[in-house]
């Protein structure tokens, strides 16, 4: 796993398959996304080599469902004692109640989805202990008003978190950038249409900063960027 600063308060913790943030308000911590199955350990000594403890973060904030962003939240719960959130559309499947629905994809993505999973540990994530159900608008106690925006198209309980108070935002894998570090719209949805109305939707917000949930984030000018995509 990579750990990369992207600001004072912001790293960027990058797996083989997806990638997590990890945001500091002076002595805690909130993670957005976790990686996939195994991730909890290495989050854990990630957490440790910045000069914090695992405890030091309050909260796993789930962007969906998918194994790459829920795989080590119940693992790096279990080590922190953090409480994991997701959206309710998509919290039966974080705690394993049901699998989840597969991705609608097109022709010229199962290759992608097909090597996405071959890199992914086998079987399903580990349920957290507990799980706090998001809704549309809810407000988060971190990043100075942290804000739950639904963002279907990418799975139905898809969101995004943004913080006004500091121009950043989390798209999960509603956005993604290419290997050249375009950003583009995010592939293996449940509704693309859907998607790019959620995207429209993340663009009228003005975030100077986007995290994507695949590729290098946008660090400057992001509203413009995504508005770009519609």
């Amino acid at each position: 796993m990579d750990v990369i600063e992207l600001l004072p308060r912001l790293h960027l913790l990058r797996f083989p398959v997806g990638q997590a943030y990890l945001w500091r308000d002076d002595e805690e911590l909130t993670l957005i996304d976790a990686g996939p199955i195994g991730a909890g350990r290495p989050i854990a000594d990630a957490v440790t080599a910045l000069g914090h403890t695992p405890r030091d973060v309050r909260r796993v904030v789930l962007t969906h469902f998918h194994e790459d962003h829920v795989g080590g939240a119940a693992e790096f719960a279990a080590l922190s004692g953090a409480e994991v959130l997701a959206h309710r559309l998509d919290a039966p499947f974080v705690r394993g109640e049901r699998p989840g629905p597969p991705p609608r994809t097109e022709e010229w993505e199962r290759p992608l989805h097909a090597a996405a999973l071959a890199q992914l540990p086998p079987g399903p994530p580990r349920p957290p202990a507990s799980l706090t159900e998001l809704s549309d608008g809810d407000v988060l106690g971190f990043g100075g008003g942290a804000r739950v925006v639904h963002i279907p198209g990418h799975t139905d309980g898809s969101i995004a978190v943004f913080l006004p108070a500091h121009g950043v935002l989390f798209t999960g894998d509603t956005v993604a950038a290419a290997p050249d570090g375009t950003p583009i719209p995010g592939v293996l949805n449940l509704d693309r249409e859907q998607l790019l109305a959620s995207i429209g939707r993340l663009a009228d917000l003005g975030a100077e900063v986007a995290c994507f949930g695949h590729g290098d984030p946008v660090l400057s000018g992001a509203g413009a960027v995504l508005r770009s995509l519609g």
